[in-house]
């Protein structure tokens, strides 16, 4: 199977629409840490070789091509925290972390072709959504890589603060590890409340003592 390329950037373009942004997002299923987007617009004449799905990479390869588009292509990445994600529901919270993205280029792109089968609400630009984006879209593809870097050196961090849970290692995801960890531990200021691992610990937490 073919790796993605520039044909959906170029039929944008061919609509009028010049500077066209990749955007995708990294987090739904982990059970601590906020969800990333990241927002790309690549140079069709500065595209690192290799750019891929960031799923079929290993994490050196990932840095490695981050850092390779962070010195030739535009970048934003955006969060939506573990409260808004808990507010609002996982997915509108990711939608939210793409506008956010998109918001931050500078200048604004004249469109975004977007990971999944939805338009995120509230996006005040153009916008495709393309199914299995980040293997069919090179701008996606490089959003989807940007938006794991950043979230896994997000996650890297906060396990300094908070040791036991290995997000280290399983970037918040509910690995047996981090669930043995959840009981063990308890719930962090980190932890998605509304996602059911999580809440059901807290029922249990809530639950007076013979």
């Amino acid at each position: 199977m073919a790796g993605p390329d520039l044909d959906h950037e170029r039929a944008a373009q061919a609509l009028g629409h010049a500077r066209v942004a990749g955007v995708d997002e990294v987090g739904r299923g982990p059970l601590a840490g906020p969800v990333t987007a990241a927002a790309v617009i690549l140079d069709p004449e500065c595209i690192p070789e290799g750019l891929t799905d960031s799923k079929k990479l290993g994490r050196a390869r990932r840095e490695t091509l981050c850092a390779a588009l962070m010195g030739c292509a535009q970048v934003s990445v955006a969060h939506a925290s573990v409260e808004e994600i808990d507010a609002l529901n996982i997915l509108r919270a990711a939608h939210l972390a793409m506008v956010r993205a998109l918001a931050a280029l500078d200048p604004m792109p004249d469109m975004a072709l977007i990971d999944g089968n939805l338009i995120p609400q509230g996006l005040t630009l153009p916008a495709r959504a393309v199914i299995r984006g980040d293997a069919a879209s090179l701008s996606i593809a490089a959003a989807s890589i940007v938006a794991k870097v950043a979230r896994d050196r997000l996650m890297r961090e906060l396990a300094q603060s908070f040791p036991g849970y290995g997000w280290e290692r399983n970037a918040g995801y509910p690995s047996p590890a981090h669930r043995t960890a959840l009981q063990d531990l308890g719930v962090t200021p980190h932890h998605r409340r509304s996602f059911r691992p999580v809440h059901e610990i807290l029922d249990q937490e809530r639950q007076p003592t013979p």
